[in-house]
């Protein structure tokens, strides 16, 4: 059985930074979550609006983990069972954040985690996860 290593999560935090300072985006806060949903690294950038950035980088990462799919994945299932994503939010008492930016950090076919971005509009919070999961040789499931 795979395990998600603190060096692979400290370099996809890094690496997500990184890129989201090379692309130009807003300050990006990351968290990266085991395959149990524990909070394995983080990182806050420094800027304006950031008050609630943690919790969205953490429930974006906690709550695809969580249902084994990407925070892409839960948004397109909120549009089409509003009802039930709704509860589930409840159920994860705020852990889950069905907006794009939550990406599940895969070893092989096995999800060993899940990384979580706020801070730049949704779509680039994913891409500069992507980026971060790649830069530590592993695969991004979006």
């Amino acid at each position: 059985m795979a395990r998600l290593t603190l060096e692979q999560a400290a370099t996809i935090v890094d690496v997500t930074l990184e890129t989201g300072r090379e692309k130009g985006m807003n300050p990006l806060t990351v968290a990266v979550v085991d395959d149990g949903g524990h909070l394995k690294a983080f990182k806050r950038e420094d800027g304006p609006g950031a008050a609630l950035r943690p919790q969205v980088a953490t429930g974006k990462a906690a709550g695809a983990v969580g249902m084994g799919r990407s925070s892409r994945q839960l948004g397109a299932m909120a549009a089409e069972r509003p009802h039930f994503v709704n509860a589930l939010v409840g159920a994860a008492q705020g852990r889950l954040i069905p907006v794009p930016g939550g990406v599940l950090i895969k070893d092989g076919d096995e999800i060993v985690g899940a990384v979580g971005v706020s801070g730049d509009t949704s779509d680039n919070d994913e891409l500069a996860a992507v980026a971060g999961i790649e830069a530590a040789g592993l695969s991004a499931g979006i």
